[in-house]
């Protein structure tokens, strides 16, 4: 038998190679699509003369001195004459090939910052090479890379991933008429993709920059626009895919559990509840999967609603699970599900079952066994809902609260939960819960493939909350403000956003300030509370705080969402600059559940110029001026941008690289109409041109 040729050895990738698919620059369309951060101008020579100080220029001339210096520090300097004026090059790092260029007599063309001084005119490591040969014709790109990826590398694979693209013509006809009006009302005439990335990647030299830069110009909005109408194509793509897909018709039975819930409640729904209620209702008696957001403000009364969604899951003789992105949370939903379903579920045999990650052996079998047989009508915890070990008899309604906090392949885990596919069901209904509202842009670019609930009205007998934003130079009268509201038998949060000190950012840690408060505070019991005490220890903390029998709870972030202790009425956040606005705004939502006048203080600590960073300004500011999470929710877009609004949605998600939700409103419409257009009509364009800006990519919109 003749013997099989050798296999040819796999070629192993360079170093520029990898760093290359590292920053996903795979295909020739990537590279195309792979634009510079700035430009260069490298067109034209300027005469030492004319540079005006501070000015970014190119110059030629001939080296007339060289010379190494070792004070104060080892440095290369060289003198070039351009015949208008002479410029000191320095460098603090240098190779013998610097010196060989530069030596004396040579003449070069040098491009860099031009200093004026008392000693004259200096450029600091200036870019050069030998003089001789065209000027280009346009501006040199200078693209986002890593350290394994010089600029001359990555210009040439750009140069030929452009040349090789197919970058053919995917938006039919009445679309691209309809992107012509559009572009027409902001004065930018409609250019082909090839010619917006011809341009983008090498600009002429008369360009008006700033049209560059803001990304105004014609050649932009043509990339915004194809990019959002890609992105709004595989929404709408998985939303139908979705439908197509079955699931149980659920339906509240007159006189059922959904009516018997109502009645025990020990208060009446908002009608905000009650509309979102039935929304929800709606939705669990059609056979197509529900994928539904839930969203209101910080104790707007969400957890209630979920129940009601519950209880017409059971009634109709299937289960429910409800999974929380921390223990603490998971255990206030169960605490409050058990008080409302408890007793009118024993009737009909069911128990509402409870699973976490910090479980005994013991009492975890016990909770599968009730999950598997369906005696579990209910299922609460974290993330251990989710474990291969946890087999339901048949989920029909899954709830995720604090849906940012879980990732795609977690959303994905639990609908995969789905029992009973012999009553032939294949999807659960899917419910997900949010406090942190969702501007109308993201709503309708992120979230596009889900319908979206609010409830827009807070329960009676809320108290607004005051926020005062103090400087820490004024910590004592913040303490003072303690001790008076811990007399007047008021509970008091400390929030601080480290627990450990580190070298880097020396910040008084949760240890530190609950010495700190003990010490003066006496009389007072001061707790503390953060990730890595013992699930135990913190139970134990919680439960002596909501049982009024601790006046300070000295916390990290742990108590962000969640915690309800409606005698808590001041709230002290330090360190408040270092936190995000919605985060700030979560915070803020644990005071104010009573009827006692509630504040929280934002203390802040400048740098060393007694100043706060414009962002940190920015969002101190918006929290002293709105309790409104809506509000807050637009200025956290607007100074974060979508990427961590989204929290772990965008594992794998395309963000938007080029478009902003902020500016580009006006195309986000366009490509919502273009979108639905081209599916009906186009399908086959319609794959091409998500195939184009998404690859795979897409899969994961679908969650």
């Amino acid at each position: 038998m003749p013997e099989a040729p050798p296999t040819a050895p796999r070629k192993e990738l360079s170093a520029p190679q990898k760093a290359m698919h590292k920053l996903g620059l795979v295909r020739d369309i990537d590279l195309a699509l792979h634009l510079p951060l700035r430009y260069e101008d490298e067109t034209r020579i300027v005469a030492l003369h004319d540079a005006r100080d501070g000015e970014v220029v190119q110059v030629e001339g001939t080296v007339t001195k060289q010379d190494i210096q070792y004070r104060p520090r080892r440095q290369l300097l060289v003198t070039l004459d351009d015949g208008s004026d002479t410029c000191t090059l320095r460098f603090f790092s240098f190779y013998p090939s610097h010196q060989k260029t530069l030596a004396v007599g040579a003449r070069v063309r040098v491009r860099g910052e031009v200093r004026g001084g008392f000693m004259g005119k200096t450029m600091m490591h200036p870019a050069f090479h030998a003089a001789g040969g065209e000027l280009p014709e346009a501006l040199t790109p200078v693209y986002p890379t890593s350290a394994q990826l010089p600029q001359a590398y990555l210009r040439k694979a750009v140069v030929s991933g452009l040349k090789r693209a197919d970058l053919s013509e995917t938006l039919p006809q009445p679309v691209l008429s309809s992107l012509q009006d559009t572009l027409q009302g902001l004065r930018a005439p409609l250019m082909s993709l090839r010619q917006a990335l011809e341009y983008l990647h090498h600009p002429g030299p008369d360009v008006a920059m700033g049209a560059l830069e803001d990304r105004s110009h014609p050649a932009w909005q043509r990339l915004k626009a194809e990019e959002l109408l890609a992105q709004q194509l595989s929404q709408l793509q998985a939303k139908r895919e979705r439908d197509a897909l079955r699931a149980p018709g659920l339906s509240a039975k007159v006189g059922g559990l959904h009516e018997q819930l109502l009645t025990v409640l020990p208060f009446a729904l908002t009608a905000a509840q009650r509309r979102v209620g039935e929304e929800i209702a709606r939705d669990l008696q059609r056979q197509v999967p529900m994928h539904r957001l839930l969203q209101g403000d910080v104790g707007s009364g969400k957890t209630v609603v979920a129940a009601l969604a519950a209880a017409i899951a059971i009634d109709s003789g299937w289960q429910c699970a409800l999974m929380a992105p921390t223990e603490i949370l998971a255990e206030q939903h169960f605490a409050k599900l058990i008080g409302w379903l408890e007793l009118l579920l024993e009737p009909l045999g069911k128990r509402v079952a409870w699973l976490t990650g910090s479980q005994k052996k013991k009492q975890r079998t016990e909770m599968l066994e009730l999950i598997a047989s369906g005696e579990a009508a209910l299922v609460v915890g974290t993330h251990a809902v989710i474990q291969d070990q946890v087999q339901f008899k048949n989920l029909a309604l899954a709830i995720i609260d604090e849906q940012h906090r879980f990732g795609v392949a977690q959303r994905l885990a639990l609908r995969s939960k789905m029992g009973g596919a012999e009553l032939g069901a294949g999807e659960p209904h899917l419910l997900m819960m949010s406090a942190t509202p969702i501007p109308r842009t993201l709503a309708m670019s992120y979230y596009a493939d889900l319908d979206v609930s609010t409830i827009d009205e807070l329960p009676p007998g809320r108290t607004p909350i005051v926020t005062k934003v103090v400087s820490d130079s004024r910590r004592h009268e913040v303490i003072e403000r303690i001790r008076a509201q811990v007399a007047e038998g008021r509970q008091v949060y400390w929030v601080c956003p480290l627990i450990e000190e580190s070298e880097a950012i020396d910040l008084s840690n949760a240890t530190a300030t609950h010495a700190e408060l003990s010490q003066l505070l006496p009389g007072v019991l001061v707790g503390l509370l953060h990730s890595r005490m013992p699930v135990a220890e913190k139970k134990a903390v919680m439960s002596l705080f909501s049982g009024g029998h601790m006046g300070v709870l000295v916390s990290t972030t742990v108590i962000e969402v969640g915690v309800d202790v409606p005698n808590a009425s001041l709230m002290v956040i330090e360190h408040a600059e270092r936190f995000g606005l919605s985060q700030l705004h979560q915070l803020r939502g644990r005071v104010g559940r009573g009827a006692a006048a509630s504040a929280c203080v934002l203390l802040y600590t400048p740098n060393e110029g007694g100043r706060l960073g414009e962002t940190a300004r920015e969002r101190l500011r918006a929290m002293a001026e709105t309790n409104d999470g809506f509000e807050i929710a637009r200025r956290d877009l607007e100074i974060r941008g979508p990427g961590e609004f989204l929290g772990a949605r965008q594992s794998g998600a395309p963000l938007l690289r080029f478009a902003d939700l902020a500016t580009d409103t006006h195309l986000l419409e366009w490509a919502r109409e273009a979108a639905a257009q081209m599916l009906l009509r186009f399908p086959e364009a319609a794959e091409r041109h998500v195939g184009r800006w998404l690859g795979t990519k897409a899969e994961y919109l679908k969650a």
